[in-house]
């Protein structure tokens, strides 16, 4: 049988080559592949879509979350509450800027950054929340942003994984003081390379912003303002996501599709499905379940010998992990932990055909 991968990014281009090889042919007949036309009207597009007075494209989504703490005066002293249980860069970030991550528990079922949890851990050096929008599902950013509300605190959405996404109406990336955004390839929308958004509606943070990813510079070719970063959205990648926005929409929509058919044809296993919580707008940029205790690696092994694949994400949280050792936060954090021991991300794109998803849950249902 065909192998089915986490992602079929060729796939998606074969589906969508007749609009995005035009859009890469104009932007090198054009020849401006630096803060070209695309990259300014994509920022347009983004920003409309999202809800937000303005969004800034720079070269990834680290350097989203790096600029929109380094722009918010996070720094040396400072101590930023997240997740433990997210990729590094969210965490990274926090210690380019010299600030220090505090990892604090998730909730059980949305995987997400829990705002009980978060409160017991504000302290007089804390100055911003950075919640995950995990695997596209919303963190409860109506929590979040009241506890940020009574402490004076900054919030910076990690959405590297929640483009499209809302809460209430109101899209992840629009609700803090910035929102960040990834376009790693296998993301909801992502480009052919590495490239990331920076949204917000805070007219200063968008000034700050705008120098810091250009060197420093806000006028004038060799005047410099601050320190700042080469940390510029690609011209080709912009006009690669102008091309998927317009279908991003779409995209989500058979996320959710596919999503729903595996909740269906595994309900009545001991897998533990993901969690909708009514409120947030889960778009599935990974479809991530929880494995009985003990069976995940007989569970993927099934699926490898089938030719399905399959990923842990993650499986060592941040505050076990070498490079925050000098925190010397080494346990305390049960949920993360438990969940990195038990969670198996099947595979999920728009284009997954049914019969694909059937096969998937017939391998499960059979291991089980």
């Amino acid at each position: 049988m065909n192998p089915i991968p986490m992602v079929d990014l060729e796939l998606q281009y074969r589906q969508l080559e007749n609009e995005i090889n035009p859009a890469i042919a104009d932007v090198l007949a054009g020849t401006r592949f630096i803060l070209g036309p695309n990259v300014t009207e994509f920022e347009k597009e983004a920003a409309n879509f999202l809800g937000v007075g303005h969004a800034l494209g720079c070269a990834s989504g680290t350097d989203a979350l790096h600029l929109a703490l380094r722009a918010a005066g996070i720094g040396p002293g400072d101590e930023v509450i997240t997740s433990p249980f997210t990729f590094i860069a969210t965490a990274e970030a926090i210690a380019y800027c010299g600030a220090t991550p505090v990892f604090v528990d998730i909730d059980p079922k949305s995987f997400n950054i829990d705002p009980s949890a978060v409160r017991a851990a504000v302290t007089e050096r804390t100055r911003a929340l950075l919640p995950v929008h995990l695997f596209g599902q919303p963190a409860d950013m109506i929590e979040l942003q009241r506890i940020a509300d009574e402490h004076e605190l900054l919030v910076i959405e990690d959405c590297a994984q929640s483009f499209g996404a809302d809460v209430g109406g109101r899209q992840t990336g629009s609700m803090g003081l910035a929102g960040c955004f990834s376009f790693f390839p296998s993301k909801n929308l992502g480009c052919y390379g590495d490239g990331g958004l920076i949204t917000t509606s805070d007219e200063a943070l968008f000034e700050t912003l705008w120098t810091l990813r250009n060197h420093g510079r806000k006028a004038g070719d060799y005047y410099h303002e601050m320190i700042g970063y080469n940390s510029r959205l690609d011209e080709i990648q912009a006009a690669i996501l102008r091309v998927k926005l317009a279908h991003i929409d779409r995209f989500n929509k058979e996320r959710r599709r596919v999503a729903h058919a595996y909740g269906r044809l595994l309900a009545d296993t001991e897998l533990v499905m993901p969690h909708e919580d009514g409120v947030g707008h889960h778009v599935y940029h990974q479809f991530t379940l929880l494995t009985p205790e003990g069976r995940r690696d007989e569970l993927m092994q099934a699926l490898k010998y089938e030719r399905i694949a399959c990923a842990v994400y993650y499986p060592t949280p941040l505050h076990r992990q070498p490079a925050f050792a000098d925190l010397g936060v080494h346990e305390g954090l049960p949920v993360s932990e438990g969940v990195s021991e038990r969670c198996l991300s099947l595979p999920i794109y728009p284009e997954m055909t049914d019969e694909q998803v059937e096969r998937v849950a017939a391998c499960l249902r059979s291991a089980l």
